[in-house]
C-alpha cells in the first residue's frame, strides 16, 4: 500500500511518515498543494491524506481537481480542531473521510483501514497464492493455517511482489513502493529484503525469481 501525504507542516508530517513507514507502508510526502495536485495527477500511490491549509493551491482545490478527473482514490481529510466549515466543504468536495488535529495515530491507522475496506478496486481481504493465504486484513502470510513470521519491511514487500504476481518488477519502482519516491534508500537494501523474505518462502510452493538487470518476480507455478 503507497500512501501520499500531502503536509506542509514539517513536524507533523515527519511523525506521520514515521509512523506508516513503521507499519509497512510506504510513503511519499509533499509539502506544496500544486506539488501534491501534480504527483496525484501522474498517479500518486493508493490512498492520499491531504491537509486543508496549504501554500498555493488548498487541499479541498487538490480533492476537486481529483474528482473532476474521475479519480477514485480514497482520500483522507487533515482539518483543523472546530473548523466544521472546512469539513463540510473537504466532504462536498469529495474527501471520503477526515481527522481531525491533533489526533493519535492509532486512529489514522484505522480510518485508513476503513477507507481500504469500502474500496471495490483493492485486492480481497483473502487470498490464495499457491499453498499460501495472505491476509489483508490482519497483515498476515499462512501456510497450512499457521502464520509465517514477517516483520513489517518484508510484508510490505510480499505485498508488492504478490500485487504483480508472475509478472517481473523492476527495483527502482520495488523501492519506491517500499519507501516512497525519492527516499533516501541504500542501494542494496532492496536485494537484502529479498534474500531475506526468499529464505522464509523456501519451504513453500512460492518463490521469488531473479531476471538479473530486469528485476523479481512471484512465482506460485511448479517448477
Amino acid at each position: 500500500m503507497r500512501i501520499t501525504l500531502i503536509e506542509d507542516n514539517q513536524s507533523l508530517a515527519r511523525g506521520i511518515v514515521n509512523a506508516l513507514r513503521d507499519q509497512g507502508y510506504a510513503v511519499d510526502h509533499l509539502e506544496d498543494g500544486l506539488a501534491g495536485d501534480e504527483f496525484l495527477r501522474t498517479g500518486g500511490g493508493d490512498v492520499a491524506i491531504i491537509d486543508v491549509n496549504l501554500p498555493h493551491m488548498t487541499g479541498i482545490e487538490i480533492i476537486r481537481a481529483l474528482r473532476a478527473r474521475g479519480d477514485a482514490m480514497p482520500v483522507l481529510m487533515l482539518t483543523a480542531m472546530g473548523k466544521t466549515s472546512d469539513r463540510v466543504a473537504g466532504l462536498d468536495a469529495g474527501a471520503d473521510d477526515y481527522l481531525v488535529k491533533p489526533f493519535e495515530m492509532a486512529e489514522l491507522f484505522a480510518r485508513l483501514r476503513a477507507l481500504i475496506r469500502r474500496q471495490p478496486k483493492f485486492a480481497p481481504v483473502r487470498e490464495m497464492v499457491g499453498d499460501l493465504v495472505f491476509d489483508r486484513e490482519q497483515r498476515q502470510l499462512f501456510q497450512d493455517g499457521r502464520a509465517i513470521d514477517l516483520p513489517r519491511r518484508e510484508l510490505a514487500l510480499f505485498e508488492v511482489l504478490l500485487a504483480q504476481k508472475g509478472r517481473l518488477i523492476e527495483k527502482d519502482r520495488i523501492a519506491d513502493a517500499l519507501y516512497g519516491t525519492g527516499a533516501e534508500v541504500e542501494p542494496n537494501a532492496v536485494e537484502l529484503l529479498i534474500s531475506r523474505l526468499r529464505r522464509k518462502l523456501e519451504p513453500t510452493s512460492v518463490h521469488i525469481r531473479t531476471a538479473r538487470g530486469l528485476g523479481y518476480m512471484l512465482d506460485d507455478s511448479v517448477s
